[in-house]
């Protein structure tokens, strides 16, 4: 095992474990904002590959409380995860290369061709690292923050039962992992690694940019993103009210965590980024830099 301390020192290539058993305190829950058109700041930021920041869920008109949460957790048992501390968990890297999937989620991958969490998450490290520059023109993650990310997605998985593999593709779908991605507000305000519905969690909003992020926040970010907020759900709440009782409750649960609804049943329908079931589909068995196949949202 890696100590985290050690993180910054790693090499890229070096594939890493971070160790699971490092404790750090988790506080409580938090999608990017798109620059005006023609701005100095939309011809910097460029947004992740296959990635449609923001969600449109209905809010749920309640007063925020700084760190409040839902505490949501996946009801069913056919669906909910109870030993996310096996990191081993899959067919491996998987392959890299992208599947459009169509329809209402029968015909997407089924568990046993998702990727292990570990490697899902040494394959991404790459783009943890230099997200941030790339893709936001902030200060890219430090070793610290990526092993924090690692820590976060294990504890916050314990907690609300769901996959980690599933928390991660989201966290990357989102934000490419950069702790520093931006505030998004499409109508509804999405801050942090899994732009969220209105959290408190954020280490970038009206320029205010926190560096080095802390341990704190990035935790808040991921339980925000997975447990749900005082004004909209996280990951938990729409895995259970996708209602299924197998894979298929991930991909519709994914489409509604963007868009708030599934079209006649069809998860490329309707509004927001329509690609993003079949993305996460993807992400989930390998993709990562291959080319993105799905034209939709083009």
């Amino acid at each position: 095992m890696v100590a985290l301390s050690t993180l910054s020192l790693l090499a890229l290539s070096t594939p890493v474990s971070y160790d699971i058993n490092v404790h750090i305190e988790i506080a409580p829950h938090q999608k990017v904002l798109r620059p005006a058109e023609g701005s100095d700041s939309q011809r910097t930021h460029i947004w992740p590959q296959g990635s449609g920041p923001g969600n449109y869920q209905p809010s749920r008109n309640v007063s925020h409380v700084r760190g409040a949460q839902t505490g949501g957790q996946v009801q069913s048992g056919a669906v909910a995860r109870y030993d996310n501390d096996n990191i081993n968990d899959g067919v491996g890297s998987g392959t890299d290369s992208y599947t459009m999937y169509w329809g209402n989620g029968d015909s997407f991958p089924q568990k046993s061709q998702w990727v292990s969490f570990v490697d899902m998450f040494n394959n991404y490290k790459p783009h943890m690292f230099s997200s941030c520059s790339n893709q936001f023109g902030v200060p890219d993650n430090s070793g610290p923050e990526v092993g924090a990310i690692w820590d976060a997605i294990q504890q916050v998985s314990k907690e609300t039962l769901i996959d980690h593999r599933f928390i991660l593709a989201v966290v990357m779908q989102e934000s490419s992992g950069c702790v520093r991605a931006p505030t998004s507000d499409y109508g509804v305000r999405n801050p942090g690694l899994m732009q969220d519905h209105n959290g408190w969690f954020t280490c970038n909003e009206g320029g205010s940019i926190k560096t080095p992020c802390p341990d704190d926040f990035i935790a808040g970010m991921i339980r925000e993103g997975s447990a749900g907020t005082d004004d909209g759900d996280g990951l938990a709440q729409v895995i259970n009210q996708a209602g299924d009782q197998n894979v298929r409750a991930f991909y519709r649960a994914a489409r509604l965590y963007n868009s708030g609804s599934i079209a006649g049943n069809c998860l490329e329908c309707g509004i927001a980024t329509h690609c993003y079931a079949s993305d996460i589909a993807n992400r989930l068995t390998g993709w990562v830099n291959a080319e993105h196949a799905c034209y939709l949202d083009d």
